[in-house]
């Protein structure tokens, strides 16, 4: 009985400290519309058009993900703008950040370099590339 007890209150002491981490992280951005892991998408969620954000927004040697319109943005060491498909190639899942100069897929852990190729598996294709173009310093695709 004392051991139920003392890993019960244990419990709820991790949680009482990981709650005020999750709440200020905020909930993640629902997947696009038709996603399912496994099932990759006919259509990608993000069109010709579409504004990213802001190109100040992503760093030199990294990227951002923008989960909710399947696309990641990356730029290089030397200041290049990059749009790839967030779908991994794998399975279907959508990769989930970019992180030390790799884009990560969390599902099986693939990585892409910047530039979409692999660096490492499971997966074994590259990530699709989608055309980009800066206006007006926001990242547009198309």
């Amino acid at each position: 009985m004392t051991g139920e007890g003392t890993d019960r209150r244990t419990l709820l002491a991790a949680a009482a400290v990981l709650t005020p981490v999750a709440a200020c992280s905020g909930p993640a951005p629902p997947p696009p519309a038709g996603f399912a892991p496994g099932r990759p998408m006919a259509d990608p969620a993000a069109t010709s058009g579409t504004v990213l954000g802001p190109a100040a927004a992503v760093p030199a040697g990294g990227g951002i993900v923008r989960r909710d319109l399947a696309v990641v943005v990356t730029r290089s060491a030397d200041g290049e703008l990059r749009a790839l498909s967030a779908i991994c190639p794998h399975d279907g899942c959508l990769v989930g950040e970019v992180v030390d100069g790799a884009i990560v897929c969390a599902c099986h852990g693939s990585r892409f370099a910047l530039d979409g190729s692999v660096a490492r598996g499971p997966a074994t294709t590259s990530l699709a590339v989608r055309p980009v173009r800066v206006e007006q310093g926001r990242i547009v695709l198309g």
